[in-house]
């Protein structure tokens, strides 16, 4: 059992083969606390180019290795076109390739709204045939985007519906403001959830009540998704809209002092077990465990606690 485990964990990730990438153009660096809370400066116009539709940025200074993904459509709420979709796949397949990435946090740099769901409006133009390929590329981003082998958070400081939270739902942790709203839609425009939502909601909350609120089509604020488990933590909006960002933040900073291979096969053996029995899920972590035993960090783990001083791992 333990050997097909370990033949499972080979076929879905192979961390020794993880290299640095960075590619053009990709990443915006920016120091201190301007990089930490970027919403002090700043804009929005009525349109945003195709390019900055979604922006990278890569933190500095004490955020070093939190990379901050921002959804930048203001004219269309957020809402997920093939433009959006394709720069999602191109910045994810250069984080999962990236061993200085420590945690990835997907938020809006447009106050009010997390993301809408589809473009509607683009979906409108489309032939029937053509509708059944893009929910497929839909599918096909957000699950890489769960795939992502490091922690990633979802700050939800406005409207996350549909197709919306449908990308919250792929990240391991949910964070929002009380004041924001989200909901599987769906099933009122006469479709159901395509991009994981009748999957990974049952998983997140439950079957029945996944069902209630699918079938209903309900939306719940952010209190009641706290309270049914749909986000992790719920706080209070402030004035500059950006509540569950900062709070995000601050559980980013939580992930940064921990051993970076540790971390990515901490998340490879939850996910990989939370889908098989018990006993196969022990032989998963057994093969995980395995993986950091090589490694020069756990040595200088053990020498930081004998020495009783903070650890410097450099994800080795």
């Amino acid at each position: 059992m333990a050997a097909a485990a370990a033949g499972l964990l080979r076929a879905t990730v192979g961390l020794a083969a993880v290299s640095s990438l960075h590619r053009p153009g990709l990443e915006l660096r920016w120091a201190g606390a301007a990089a930490a809370f970027p919403s002090a400066r700043r804009s929005y116009g009525s349109e945003a180019r195709e390019e900055e539709e979604l922006r990278v940025r890569y933190l500095d200074d004490e955020h070093k290795g939190i990379v901050v993904l921002g959804l930048n459509r203001p004219h269309a709420k957020n809402a997920l076109n093939k433009n959006l979709l394709k720069m999602m796949s191109k910045a994810v397949d250069a984080l999962k390739s990236d061993k200085k990435v420590r945690t990835v946090i997907f938020r809006s740099e447009v106050p009010g709204i997390f993301c809408a769901g589809a473009d509607l409006k683009e979906r409108a133009k489309m032939h029937s045939s053509e509708v059944s390929s893009f929910v497929s590329k839909a599918r096909a981003a957000i699950n890489e985007m769960a795939n992502l082998p490091v922690p990633t958070i979802a700050a939800l400081d406005g409207i996350a519906l549909g197709g919306g939270l449908e990308l919250a739902l792929a990240c391991d942790i949910r964070v929002a403001a009380s004041s924001a709203k989200m909901g599987l839609v769906e099933t009122k425009l006469a479709i159901i959830p395509g991009a994981g939502g009748t999957q990974r909601l049952p998983r997140t909350i439950g079957v029945s009540l996944a069902k209630e609120l699918i079938f209903s089509a309900r939306v719940v604020d952010g209190e009641e998704a706290k309270s049914i488990g749909l986000i992790s933590h719920v706080v209070q909006q402030n004035e500059a809209g950006d509540a569950a960002y900062r709070r995000a933040l601050a559980l980013a900073r939580e992930f940064l002092p921990q051993g970076p291979v540790a971390m990515r096969v901490a998340k490879l053996a939850i996910n990989q077990g939370m889908e098989v029995d018990l006993v196969t899920g022990l032989a998963i972590e057994e093969a995980c465990y395995a993986q950091t035993i090589p490694t020069k960090d756990r040595i200088e783990g053990l020498l930081a606690f004998k020495e009783k001083r903070p650890p410097h791992y450099k994800g080795e």
